[in-house]
C-alpha cells in the first residue's frame, strides 16, 4: 500500500494524530478514534441536547421557564420532579457516555485533567440537586469537543487536501503501442504514461514527446505556468494545461514528489511547538492546581465566621471555579493554529518540518545566503575568454571543457556549454582528481593540467603581474575568474557571470522590514565579484573565497552570537545548513536530498518566499499569543465573578465553549494568510 493509500484509508503516518494531551484535550474522535466513534459522539451530544430540552420543558412548566433558567440553589429545586431528574440523569449519561471513561482514567493515573474536572464538576450539580446546570454543564462540555474536533479536522484537511491531487489512475503506454488506463500504483518504474490537456499528471518523469504547458502550484506554489517540452521534468499533482504529452516515469506512486510532500507535512504534526510544549507543560501543573484551589473555597470559607453563605453555597462556587478554569480553550488555541499554519505554507510551496519550525523564523536575526543557485540563478555563462602564454581560445575552451566533463559544478557546466555552443571538441580528462572549493586536475592529451579559482591559481604560484591584471580587471566587473593551466604556465583564464535572481533585491529589501539586521552572502567566489553582486541587492556582509568548511566555520559562529537561518540550495551546503539555526533549502522540487537536508523547503526558486515566510512565522506566532491571552483573560474574569457568587454554572461553561470557539476561528484565520510584501 502506498502512503497516499495509507492516509486515504485511515491509516495515520504521523504520531500526533494518535496522541492525547496532558490536559485530555485530545479524545478518541478528534484524534484517530474512527469515523463510527466520531458520528456515535454526535449521536451522544444530540440526544443529550433532545432529552435536555425535554427535562428542562418539564421542570419550566411546573416551576416557571425564567427562575429556572436563572436561579440555583434551594428554590431552584422546587418543582423537580421525579420525571424531569430522570430525563436530566439520561442527558448527562448521553453527553459524557465517552468522556467518563476518559475521566476515570484519568483518577486512576492520579493525573487530574479536563475531563475529570468537568466530571466532578457535574457530579458535584447532582449532589446539591442542580440537575439542569449539571446536564447543561455536561452537553456544553460535549458540544465543546466536538468542535474540537470539527477545528482540528479543518485544519489537518487543508494538509490532507494534497491527497486529492494525484489522480488514481493513468494512461500507461504498453511496449507496443497499446494505451490502457490502470491504477497509477501499478505503473511500474520507466513506463511511458500519456497525458492529456486538462488533466493532472499522475507520477513523477521526463517529458519523451509533446510540449505543454504546466500548472505547478500545486508543488511549487508558483503562480505562472511552466513551459515543458522534451527532456523537462514533470510532478504528479501538477495540472497539465493545453498540450498532449507523454512522459516516462522515473519514479513509482509512493516515491513521488507529492508523496513526500504529503508524508513530510503529516509527520510535522509531530514534531511540536516550543509555545505548544509550554502549554501543555503548564497545563500539566495548572489542572491539579486548579483542584486545590477549588477544594480550598469549598471548605474554608464556610469555616470562618467573616464569609458570608454556608457550606452549600461555597461548594457550588467552588463547582463554578472547576468549570472556568477548564483549560480546553488555552490548550486547543496552539495546535489549531500550529496546523493551519502548516498547512498554508504547503499550499504555498513552502514545507515546514513542524511546529518548532514554523516558530523559528519570527525570531531570525541573522540570514546567510549561498551565492550561486541562491541569490544568483544557478545558470552562469561563459562571458570572456582570455588565452595567454601562445594559447588559442579553442584550445583554452578543449582543456577546460575535458576537464570540467563530468564536473556538476555551475561554473564547470558553464565551460562545457560554451564548448558545445563554439563547435569546440573535447575528450573527458584522465586520472581526474577533484580538489573540494578549488578545482581539479587530471590528464588531457597525456599532458598534465589544472583548472581552478583565481585562489588556486595564486596558490599555485603562477599568478603573473599580466595575468593578475587581467583577472583583477574581469573580477570588477563583476565576473568569477576560472583559470586553466600546466606545470609550467597559465594557459588562460575565463570570466564566468551568473545574473543575480530578478526578485532577489526587492526580496532582500523586504527581509530588513521585516527585522533582520543582518544579511550575510557566503560564496566561494572572489571578493571583488562578490561584492559587486552584494552591492546591487543590499547584502550587509561578504565572506568571499570561502572553501566548504569554512562556510560551515561562519555558520556556527554567526549561530553562537544569535538566531541565524542559512539560504542554500540544500545538497552542497549540507553542514552549513545543519549548523544554523534554522536550515532553509530553495527551489528543491525534483531534488530528494534538498529536502531531507533542511528544516524548511521552499519548492521553487522564488527569493520572494522568504519574506513570505518570516512575515508568516511571525504572524502565527502573534495568533497564538492573542488565543493564549484571550484564553487566560477570559477565566481571570470568571473566577472574580465566581468568587463573588455572580456567575453560574451553565454560564461558566458557555463562557469557556465561547473563547473555545473564538480561539479556534483566530487560529483558522491562517489558512487563508495572504501575500506579505
Amino acid at each position: 500500500m502506498t502512503e497516499s493509500q495509507k492516509l486515504k484509508s485511515g491509516e495515520s503516518c504521523s504520531p500526533a494524530k494518535d496522541k492525547q494531551d496532558s490536559c485530555g484535550c485530545g479524545d478518541g474522535a478528534a484524534t484517530g478514534g474512527g469515523a463510527a466513534a466520531a458520528f456515535t459522539r454526535e449521536i451522544g451530544a444530540i440526544l443529550g441536547f433532545a432529552l435536555l430540552a425535554a427535562a428542562f420543558t418539564v421542570h419550566g412548566f411546573a416551576y416557571g421557564f425564567l427562575n429556572a433558567l436563572t436561579s440555583h440553589g434551594a428554590d431552584a429545586k422546587t418543582g423537580y420532579s421525579a420525571v424531569a431528574v430522570a430525563l436530566f440523569v439520561l442527558s448527562i449519561v448521553s453527553s459524557y457516555w465517552y468522556v467518563a471513561p476518559k475521566a476515570f482514567s484519568s483518577l486512576k493515573r492520579l493525573r487530574p485533567d479536563m475531563n475529570l474536572l468537568m466530571t466532578v464538576a457535574v457530579i458535584g450539580a447532582c449532589i446539591l440537586g442542580e440537575w439542569f446546570e449539571g446536564a447543561t454543564v455536561a452537553w456544553l462540555f460535549a458540544l465543546a469537543l466536538l468542535l474540537e474536533k470539527w477545528s482540528v479536522g479543518r485544519a489537518r484537511r487543508a494538509i490532507e487536501a494534497l491527497l486529492d491531487l494525484a489522480p488514481p489512475t493513468a494512461r500507461y503506454i504498453s511496449p507496443d503501442g497499446d494505451v490502457t488506463e490502470i491504477a497509477v500504483a501499478d505503473i511500474p518504474h520507466g513506463a511511458t504514461v500519456a497525458v492529456r490537456p486538462g488533466e493532472r499528471i499522475p507520477l513523477d518523469g521526463i517529458v519523451t514527446k509533446g510540449e505543454t504547458s504546466v500548472n505547478q502550484a500545486p508543488i511549487t506554489g508558483e503562480s505562472e505556468p511552466a513551459f515543458k517540452s522534451g527532456g523537462d521534468e514533470v510532478f504528479a499533482g501538477t495540472i497539465n494545461n493545453e498540450g498532449a504529452f507523454e512522459f516516462r516515469a522515473t519514479k513509482h506512486a509512493d516515491e513521488t514528489m507529492l508523496a513526500r510532500i504529503i508524508r513530510l507535512v503529516e509527520d510535522a504534526q509531530g514534531r511540536r511547538a516550543e509555545t505548544e510544549k509550554w502549554i501543555e507543560k503548564f497545563a500539566r501543573y495548572y489542572t491539579p492546581a486548579v483542584f486545590g484551589f477549588a477544594a480550598a473555597i469549598a471548605v474554608i470559607p464556610p469555616l470562618l465566621p467573616f464569609f458570608a453563605g454556608g457550606f452549600a453555597d461555597w461548594f457550588y462556587r467552588a463547582l463554578v471555579i472547576l468549570v472556568i478554569a477548564c483549560p480546553c480553550a488555552l490548550v486547543i488555541s496552539t495546535p489549531v493554529s500550529i496546523v493551519a499554519g502548516l498547512a498554508s505554507a504547503a499550499r504555498r510551496g513552502v514545507l515546514i518540518k513542524g511546529g518548532v519550525f514554523l516558530e523559528i523564523p519570527a525570531r531570525i536575526k541573522v540570514i546567510a545566503f549561498d551565492k550561486t543557485g541562491t541569490l544568483t540563478k544557478g545558470s552562469p555563462e561563459v562571458v570572456a575568454i582570455v588565452p595567454l602564454n601562445n594559447h588559442s581560445a579553442a584550445e583554452l575552451l578543449s582543456r577546460g571543457a575535458a576537464l570540467e566533463a563530468r564536473s556538476e559544478h555551475p561554473f564547470g557546466r558553464a565551460i562545457v556549454k560554451r564548448a558545445g555552443a563554439d563547435g569546440v571538441g573535447f575528450t573527458p580528462a584522465e586520472s581526474l582528481t577533484s580538489l573540494p572549493g578549488r578545482g581539479a586536475y587530471g590528464e588531457v592529451g597525456g599532458r598534465n593540467y589544472w583548472i581552478g579559482s583565481h585562489r588556486l591559481m595564486h596558490e599555485r604560484g603562477y599568478e603573473s603581474p599580466d595575468v593578475c591584471f587581467k583577472a583583477n580587471e574581469l573580477e570588477a566587473s563583476g565576473n568569477s575568474v576560472v583559470a586553466v593551466g600546466t606545470n609550467e604556465h597559465v594557459c588562460g583564464i575565463f570570466g564566468i557571470s551568473d545574473a543575480a535572481r530578478p526578485e532577489a533585491a526587492s526580496a532582500l529589501k523586504s527581509l530588513k522590514r521585516l527585522g533582520i539586521e543582518v544579511l550575510v552572502m557566503l560564496t566561494g567566489d572572489n571578493e571583488r565579484s562578490a561584492k559587486a553582486i552584494a552591492a546591487k541587492m543590499g547584502i550587509d556582509d561578504v565572506r568571499a573565497a570561502l572553501l566548504p568548511e569554512d562556510k560551515l566555520r561562519i555558520v556556527e559562529e554567526l549561530a553562537e552570537a544569535g538566531n541565524v537561518a542559512m539560504v542554500g540550495d540544500g545538497v552542497n551546503d549540507a553542514p552549513a545548513l545543519a549548523a544554523a539555526n534554522l536550515g532553509i533549502a530553495m527551489g528543491v522540487a525534483g531534488t530528494d536530498a534538498a529536502i531531507e537536508t533542511a528544516d524548511i523547503a521552499l519548492m521553487s526558486d522564488d527569493l520572494s518566499k522568504l519574506p513570505w515566510l518570516i512575515a508568516h512565522s511571525k504572524r502565527t506566532l502573534g495568533v497564538i499569543k492573542q488565543n493564549v491571552a484571550f484564553a487566560l483573560g477570559v477565566k481571570a474574569a470568571f473566577l472574580l465573578l465566581a468568587l463573588a457568587g455572580i456567575s453560574t454554572l451553565w454560564m461558566a461553561i458557555l463562557a469557556d465553549m465561547g473563547a473555545s470557539l473564538l480561539v479556534i476561528g483566530n487560529g483558522l484565520r491562517l489558512l487563508s494568510s495572504g501575500k506579505y510584501k
